[in-house]
């Protein structure tokens, strides 16, 4: 009889929850106190939103915990009130940083809004058990094996306010309208959703239906009615922050240099109606930011960094729709840099005075937001000034001074709009100009995404045309085109991508390789409901044939397939097989126009997972192997990263990558006469990675990354190339190994003392690049890292003021005559 109430409930709840759920919101007219109470008499008066549905482990059942959840409403904000029905002692409440509560041992509980109703892009707001808040917009192109499509790089200012009851946990919300974009109208029709996440069964649950079947999130929203005649305020607020400390930089003709760093500048967010609004910083300084990720680059293509500056990563989702906009080019490294050390390192007569290592901004600024009509509109605009270097004659005293990066304008147009059932049509333009007129860039793209009413099926078609002019002047083209269907056990696509020789879009974005036609076609089974050992899995099987655009020629084609698990204990697992049966025509190794190179056929065999990350020890892992049918051709591997939670405080991960290629063919040097000489070498490389973070309270923790990342390559070959790419026995030639160290700690100290406004001590200690480790006398692992830090290290300390000023508030303070 038990079970037969239970497949009776779970059949209601299908029907009803098949359904959009509706919610009226109530306008109050005085704004409530946001103490996670629930006991003004609005909430009790408010519609109240329950019977959750699971999305995971076990998609379709009734919520195992009641949950209640009620939308208030005033000129100033939208409220949001939850009670989340649980027994006390089973809460999970571990201390987590803002944006950081993922695969954390705690419960919360979000809020979604679609405000434009175009099934598409939405706003995210989360509270932890420990009121710790997230926030994020979510992403339509954005893919996870595991979470939400959410970019939690965009941070907003409201409040919040959680209180643990008998019962289980309560909590409020207040977001202001600066904190959202809608369109200017007497009635909104915003989108909505609620999920509830219980950490010690890994349920996720949602007020309206999420299906892991269906493509897209956002259109699984419910609908918030009752939302009219909002008058809110004037959006306007500062961001001034003040930064000072020291930097010391080690040389190698053994100078050191200091510099005491001082600066100021402000960020302006201002309102200019319900949909649009402009962000500007003006004299950005953002040294307190995460190192970069540095490698030993054999490979023909340039390495792609992480942007970790929180201008260029808070709500910067529109600009990068068609994949045009690369962000780390804006501020980057100086295009001289490098040449002036090295002119200082081989004259020791010579010393710096000073080179900048990052182009100073003058400003940047950000207009976004989307009409009525649901077109979205955005504008980028940043200038950077010219940056110069100035060395001095050590003899003479002479100075020096030399243009390292010239006056630069970076400008990005948007207009994206929506259409019914998820689809797009988006237009985009990148412009770079510098002074001088050495080389000016245009980039323009048009972007069409269309889904069929039933979100079953995808249609794709991109275009794009380059133009650069200065020095040198060509254009350049690509297209891609794409068919899918993207719902359902059974989902397959079918795409092509063509990249003339000259498309350049690389002066804002970046390309990895030109002059290339690649293929894929993927088909995929998928199956989300729980079976007796697993909760979900899929196997996807691909063929990826790849040409050279001009002259039309096959360069290879490779075989995938791959299956995932994941194991009803929570534990997960994922197969990967890829074959190469036939000899690659490499057209870009060589680094030389018209040769090719040509690369051995392969297989390779791996597998990765992760333990149950509710246990206080998680565990994520990885290994591979390849062969080829060259002799003593073998290629390792693998990777382990324990974590451990100590308490709800503090955690430590620890994460090692290890990679061993016996037999590596590849560009080793050119001759003098030009001549590009192949070589065979053995790479190995052992990545070490340590963070820690330690919260003492919701707002305020300290927060430690060190990585160390080693890599040899010696040389047991070389080679001539022919015409057909095939290897020629050529003389040894000694000096050509490589062993390479880098070494990064970081470690930051945040006080959140204020919503909006923070305190950040940083500390920064790096391997000075100038200092070469000797592989001939160390050549482990061990003995590299224990001369890491016998050599000189550079060191920065700063200390950095932000506070957050609403210009309502300074209103309402300011006293009255």
């Amino acid at each position: 009889m038990r079970n037969v109430l239970t497949i009776i409930a779970i059949a209601i709840t299908a029907i009803v929850s098949a359904q959009e759920k509706k919610l009226s919101a109530l306008r109050i007219q005085s704004p409530v106190k946001i103490d996670g109470l629930l006991d003004e008499k609005a909430w009790s008066q408010a519609q109240r939103a329950e019977g959750f549905v699971s999305n995971m482990p076990h998609f379709g059942e009734p919520a195992s915990q009641n949950t209640h959840v009620y939308v208030l409403y005033d000129d100033q904000a939208v409220y949001v009130g939850a009670y989340l029905f649980d027994e006390m002692p089973k809460i999970r409440k571990q201390l987590t940083s803002r944006d950081g509560e993922q695969r954390k041992d705690v419960d919360y509980f979000s809020v979604f809004f679609d405000t434009y109703n175009d099934d598409q892009n939405g706003f995210q707001f989360l509270v932890t058990s420990r009121n710790v808040q997230s926030d994020g917009r979510l992403v339509a192109s954005m893919v996870s094996q595991f979470g939400l499509p959410t970019d939690y790089s965009w941070d907003a200012v409201w409040e919040s306010s959680v209180k643990h009851q008998k019962d289980g946990w309560s909590v409020e919300m207040k977001i202001p309208y600066s904190a959202l974009r809608f369109a200017r109208k007497e009635v909104q029709d915003w989108g909505i959703n609620f999920q509830r996440y219980m950490r010690r069964t890994n349920e996720s649950v949602f007020w309206n239906k999420v299906d892991p079947a269906q493509g897209g999130f956002v259109n699984q929203f419910g609908a918030l009615t009752g939302v009219d005649h909002i008058t809110p305020p004037l959006r306007l607020s500062f961001l001034p922050y003040i930064t000072s400390g020291f930097r010391t930089v080690p040389y190698a003709n053994g100078s050191r240099k200091t510099d005491f760093l001082r600066n100021g500048g402000m960020d302006v967010k201002y309102g200019i109606n319900e949909s649009f609004t402009l962000d500007a910083t003006v004299i950005p300084d953002f040294g307190q930011v995460v190192s970069d990720n540095v490698v030993l680059n054999l490979t023909p293509y340039e390495v792609q960094f992480q942007e970790n500056r929180p201008f260029f990563t808070e709500g910067i989702e529109l600009f990068n729709k068609a994949g045009l906009f690369y962000s780390r080019r804006v501020g980057g490294t100086p295009s001289g840099y490098g040449a002036v050390r090295n002119r200082v390192n081989n004259d020791p007569n010579l010393e710096i005075v000073s080179n900048p290592g990052v182009t100073q901004l003058i400003n940047a600024s950000k207009f976004s937001g989307r009409t009525k009509r649901k077109l979205g509109i955005g504008v980028f605009n940043a200038i950077g000034s010219p940056i110069h270097a100035v060395i001095e004659d050590r003899t003479t005293k002479a100075t020096t001074t030399i243009e390292t990066e010239p006056l630069t304008n970076y400008n990005i147009l948007v207009l994206d709009q929506a259409l019914p059932n998820r689809s797009s049509l988006t237009f985009t333009n990148t412009n770079v100009w510098r002074s001088g007129g050495r080389r000016n860039a245009n980039v323009s793209g048009v972007d069409v995404n269309l889904f069929d009413a039933g979100n079953r099926h995808n249609f794709a078609w991109s275009g794009k045309f380059s133009q650069i002019a200065g020095v040198e002047k060509y254009t350049g083209f690509s297209s891609a085109i794409s068919y899918g269907k993207v719902s359902g056990k059974l989902q397959y696509l079918l795409s092509n991508s063509i990249k003339s020789e000259r498309y350049d879009p690389n002066d804002l974005g970046i390309l990895r390789t030109p002059n290339e036609v690649s293929t894929v076609a993927r088909i995929s089974y998928n199956s989300f409901t729980p079976t007796q050992h697993f909760l979900s899995y899929n196997y996807s099987f691909s063929i990826l044939p790849v040409y050279l655009f001009k002259p039309f020629r096959f360069s290879n084609y490779v075989l995938q397939g791959k299956a995932f698990y994941f194991f009803r204990n929570f534990w997960d697992i994922t197969f990967n097989g890829n074959w190469q049966p036939v000899w690659q025509r490499d057209f870009f190794e060589l680094r030389t126009p018209g040769r090719v190179m040509k690369k051995t056929p392969y297989w390779y065999i791996g597998a990765n997972g992760s333990s149950d990350s509710r246990k206080r020890f998680f565990l994520r892992y990885q290994v591979g192997f390849a062969e080829s049918p060259l002799p003593q051709d073998p290629y390792f591997t693998w990777q382990i990263g324990p974590r451990y939670r100590f308490d709800e405080h503090f955690s430590l991960d620890l994460d090692v990558t290890g990679v061993s290629d016996r037999g590596n063919y590849g560009f080793a040097f050119r001759e003098a006469s030009g001549e590009p000489i192949a070589g065979r070498r053995e790479m190995k490389s052992l990545t070490s990675i340590v963070n820690a973070i330690y919260n003492f309270s919701p707002r305020m923790n300290v927060s430690m990354r060190a990585r160390h990342y080693w890599s040899k390559v010696t040389y047991t070959q070389f080679f001539n190339v022919d015409a057909n790419g095939d290897l020629l026995p050529h003389a040894f030639v000694n000096g050509q190994n490589q062993n390479f160290n880098a070494f990064n700690l970081d470690m930051f100290y945040t006080w959140d003392f204020k919503y909006g406004s923070k305190l950040i001590i940083g500390y920064k200690n790096w391997l000075g690049t100038d200092f070469p480790i000797n592989g001939m006398n160390y050549k482990s692992y061990l003995g590299n890292l224990g001369q890491v830090f016998q050599q000189p290290h550079g060191n920065e300390l700063t200390v950095r003021l932000i506070y957050y000023l609403d210009y309502l508030s300074l209103q309402q303070k300011k006293p009255r005559i």
